[in-house]
C-alpha cells in the first residue's frame, strides 16, 4: 500500500520508511509504526511516522 494516505497507516503496522538523511539514496528502513506525526490526511512525500525503535521518517510502503 501507498504511504501517502494517512488512513492506510495505523500504529502497529509494518512499514518501509525513508529517513531524512537517506532521501537522496532512497535507502529504506523497515519497522513498526509507534506514532503518526503528520496531521494532514495526505502528503505527497509520504506520511511522517516514528517507529517503535525511535527512528523518524516518511512512509514509502505499508507492508501489513
Amino acid at each position: 500500500m501507498n504511504g501517502n494516505n494517512r488512513e492506510n497507516i495505523k500504529p502497529g503496522a509494518r512499514v518501509l520508511i525513508v529517513q531524512k538523511q537517506d532521501q537522496r539514496t532512497e535507502k529504506l528502513t523497515e519497522g513498526i509504526v509507534k506514532d503518526i506525526l503528520t496531521n494532514s490526511p495526505t502528503h505527497p512525500h509520504g506520511i511522517k511516522v516514528r517507529l517503535t525503535d525511535g527512528i523518524v521518517g516518511r512512509v514509502k510502503q505499508v507492508l501489513a
